[in-house]
């Protein structure tokens, strides 16, 4: 198993970014098309963190135009540059699931007071 971790510690960003299960981020994901190369923002709440080292993976939950969309993000992927949180929420679950079954406010997750 050190083998493994030897192998993947060049792979491993620095310092990941911290952020918690209920927290809204905004990812931003480097987008190829074509030839050309751009940063899009993906922006929604924190539903599920997954995995360690460098298979640690975190899910991301919006709902675009009455439509929700999920996009399951690698911590350590160099297509993620970076991740700013927008609020931190204040949950008590470390799976949020159960957001995909509410609609409008109840879909909300309350905003933690720091």
């Amino acid at each position: 198993m050190d083998a493994l971790k030897h192998i993947a510690a060049p792979s491993l960003k620095a310092a990941p970014p911290q952020f918690n299960i209920g927290d809204t981020v905004r990812v931003h994901v480097n987008i190829r098309e074509g030839n050309r190369e751009r940063i899009q923002d993906f922006e929604g709440t924190v539903i599920a963190r997954k995995g360690s080292g460098i298979a640690e993976t975190f899910t991301v939950r919006r709902v675009s135009y009455g439509v929700g969309v999920e996009r399951v993000f690698p911590i350590h992927s160099p297509n993620v540059q970076g991740v700013d949180i927008v609020r931190m929420g204040r949950v008590r679950r470390s799976k949020l699931y159960y957001l995909r079954d509410r609609v409008g406010k109840a879909a909300k997750v309350k905003e933690k007071i720091r």
